[in-house]
């Protein structure tokens, strides 16, 4: 298996002659608002292009998974490309008629905890609560995956998320041996952050048995995490030869 990091939570998993992309956010550099205007510097999202070996990574996908549909997961350039290709999308049951709508080729729904065929594999929808306390209902639903796919280690996809018993579950219960965790701490002008604390992260990282690659990093305003300070923290940990923390166009075999 090999995952090609794009930008922010956007990275392709390579198994055999499959190509799954992931949360697409394929807009130019600036192209869209920002998140926050008080609590960051209010600069137009995304923060950076996207890197000079994405479309010759993109022309290749043959599936997608999407988390949930707020624009840095899935923006209007990556709907494009996706109804422009027709690609097949794995979503949840939340989001099959939004997507429908907007004319994309959703071939599998999910629901939470049930395994579900896929690629001659299989994919399990896994919870996820974004953002803590009361911020955590209007950022809406989101679904993690699990997938296990032959002849490949098993790979759990966080989307946005904080830590719930349900990650620990998946920790605990289906121990994936890659973990992609969403390790930017974004937070809104209002309310707790949408995505797990350093504390959190670095509790993930001590319960999980497999490796973790770390991103949803440096490519947003409201993204305050930067790679050298979550190395850092890592290195502090003793947790850093564990997880790798991909730049933007970078790929890493397991």
């Amino acid at each position: 298996m090999k995952l090609h990091h794009l930008r922010n939570a956007t990275l392709v998993i390579e198994t055999h002659e499959k190509f799954i992309l992931v949360d697409p956010m394929l807009g130019e550099k600036g192209s869209d608002l920002p998140f926050t205007l008080f609590r960051f510097k209010p600069r137009k999202n995304p923060l950076v292009d996207l890197p000079s070996n994405s479309d010759s990574i993109l022309e290749k996908v043959t599936h997608c998974l999407i988390t949930h549909l707020h624009p840095d997961h899935l923006d209007k350039d990556a709907e494009t490309f996706l109804k422009e290709k027709n690609i097949p999308i794995v979503c949840s049951k939340n989001d099959e008629k939004t997507l429908r709508k907007r004319g994309l080729n959703i071939s599998k729904r999910l629901d939470f905890w049930k395994e579900h065929d896929f690629l001659g594999g299989k994919i399990i929808g896994i919870p996820a609560i974004h953002g803590y306390g009361f911020i955590a209902k209007p950022m809406g639903n989101v679904m993690g995956f699990y997938v296990e796919l032959p002849n490949e280690k098993s790979i759990y996809i966080s989307g946005d998320t904080v830590y719930t018993q349900h990650l620990d579950r998946v920790l605990r219960e289906l121990k994936p041996e890659i973990s992609v965790l969403a390790c930017g701490s974004a937070q809104l002008d209002f309310g707790k952050p949408l995505l797990m604390t350093m504390d959190d992260i670095l509790k993930f990282i001590k319960n999980a048995l497999g490796k973790v690659f770390a991103n949803h990093l440096e490519a947003l305003n409201h993204c305050p995490t930067t790679r050298t300070q979550l190395r850092n923290e890592l290195k502090n940990h003793q947790l850093l030869e564990k997880v790798f923390v991909p730049e933007d166009g970078e790929s890493v075999v397991f």
